[in-house]
């Protein structure tokens, strides 16, 4: 049982590290956070369970494949000596693969929460409340900040740690 939990750990380490270091997950991170948070606070989209569970699936799509990347991008790098075009290709296929997904993603999003009268409702809420306005601008630039910049120096580069 112990060994479970150890693996629960290590894996969860594996998300917030990726999360630490990588840029691209932070962004997928927050178009998620927002996108459910719209769907949970407001009430301006409908959508069924099985739109609720094409978004989870295509969000956890996403976010499986950039840890793949980042996995295959540190095992390649600590294979490869120096240049070399074959793992270039390799990282680039496994970013790719990411694209890929991101595109699904959207995709779904899209026919999901393409619905023009959830948009007008927003734009009539925003109208009646501008003070929302200000804060959805504020948390807008706090995300930016927190795309670029991450955690903080304090778990940007993880220490040497022997392996498992």
């Amino acid at each position: 049982m112990k060994s479970l939990f150890l693996s629960f750990g290590y894996a969860f380490r594996g998300v917030f590290r990726t999360l630490a270091e990588e840029r691209n997950m932070r962004i997928h991170l927050v178009c998620m956070v927002y996108m459910y948070t719209y769907l949970a606070v407001y009430d301006f989209f409908a959508v069924t369970r099985t739109q609720l569970a094409l978004l989870f699936l295509a969000n956890a799509l996403v976010v499986a494949a950039e840890l793949v990347n980042t996995a295959l991008e540190h095992a390649v790098d600590l294979a490869a000596q120096g240049i070399c075009a074959h793992a270039k290709r390799a990282k680039d296929a496994a970013a790719g693969a990411v694209l890929v997904c991101a595109m699904f993603a959207v995709a779904v999003g899209i026919a999901v929460l393409g619905q023009r009268e959830a948009f007008r409702a927003m734009f009539a809420y925003y109208k009646e409340n501008p003070w929302m306005l200000f804060v959805l601008a504020l948390s807008i630039a706090l995300a930016t900040v927190f795309i670029f910049r991450g955690f903080g120096k304090r778990f940007a580069k993880p220490k040497k740690e022997a392996q498992p």
